[in-house]
C-alpha cells in the first residue's frame, strides 16, 4: 500500500508560527490581524496533519471571534473528527470541538 503524504499549507505554518490565540483582553490588534491575514489564506479542506496541530492554537476564549474560524476550518478535515487530536487535551474549545462532533 503506498502512502500519501500531505504538505503542510505555507499558510497554516504562518499560522502556526504565531502561536496560541491570546485571550481577547489582552490580545492587540497587530496580532489579530496577522492571525486573520493567516486564515484567510488557508484553503480548505486541510489535511488530517494540518487539522491536529490547529487545534494546538485554540486559547482560552473566542478571540474576537477568530476561533471560531479557526474551529470551522478545523472541521474542513477529511476524517474530522479525528480521535488523537482532541485527545489529552482540555478546554472550553476541546468541549465545543467534543461536542460539535457528537464525541
Amino acid at each position: 500500500m503506498e502512502v500519501t503524504r500531505v504538505v503542510m499549507q505555507a499558510a497554516v505554518k504562518e499560522l502556526l508560527s504565531l502561536g496560541p490565540f491570546p485571550p481577547s483582553a489582552v490580545a492587540d490588534i497587530a496580532t489579530l490581524e496577522k492571525i486573520e491575514a493567516a486564515l484567510e489564506k488557508i484553503q480548505p479542506p486541510i489535511s488530517e496533519d494540518d487539522a491536529k496541530a490547529l487545534v494546538g492554537l485554540l486559547g482560552s476564549d473566542d478571540c474576537f471571534g477568530l476561533a471560531w474560524t479557526l474551529v470551522h476550518l478545523i472541521e474542513t478535515a477529511p476524517g474530522w473528527p479525528i480521535e488523537d487530536a482532541l485527545e489529552g487535551r482540555s478546554g472550553m474549545w476541546i468541549e465545543v470541538m467534543n461536542t460539535r462532533s457528537y464525541r
